[in-house]
């Protein structure tokens, strides 16, 4: 939480720091146009990636399949877009980076592989060690069919 709430303070700073700089270096006015551009595409951005998601995940689902793949590639581009449209060049520089296809795919592939890894460790610490089939070589429980029944005094 402390590293959140240090992020959020330091990251105006960084961001009025680069414009100062960028700023001194090209001029005033066409600092600020870059930043009313960025602004600009990242409307754009949010606006065709939302759809261009919401009918590749309808044709996914058409299709009878997941589309986690969809989802992830759109969250992504929103939040590319997203970065966007914040004023400032490290916001933009970081939303540009999400937009670029090959670190999506990147994040994509490091984020499965996590998902992957959470899922195997919490399959192998499961409560019920008899619910799947058991391999051959291990015994299976002793179970002892029958019927019962209870009577009451």
């Amino acid at each position: 939480m402390r590293v959140f709430l240090l992020l959020l303070l330091i990251f105006p700073v960084l961001e009025l720091f680069v414009f100062v700089k960028v700023a001194g270096a090209i001029g005033f006015l066409p600092a600020l146009l870059l930043i009313i551009a960025g602004s600009a595409l990242g409307l754009l951005v949010m606006r065709v990636a939302g759809l261009a998601t919401a009918l590749r995940a309808r044709e996914s689902l058409q299709r009878g399949e997941l589309p986690a793949e969809q989802m992830f590639q759109g969250l992504m581009l929103a939040v590319g877009g997203g970065l966007l449209l914040i004023p400032g060049f490290v916001s933009d520089v970081l939303g540009l980076v999400c937009l670029l296809p090959f670190t999506r795919h990147f994040v994509a592939r490091k984020l499965r592989a996590r998902v992957e890894a959470q899922a195997a460790r919490q399959r192998a610490f499961r409560d019920e060690p008899f619910a799947a089939q058991p391999r051959e070589g291990l015994q299976r429980p002793n179970v002892i069919e029958g019927e019962y029944e209870r009577r009451d005094q």
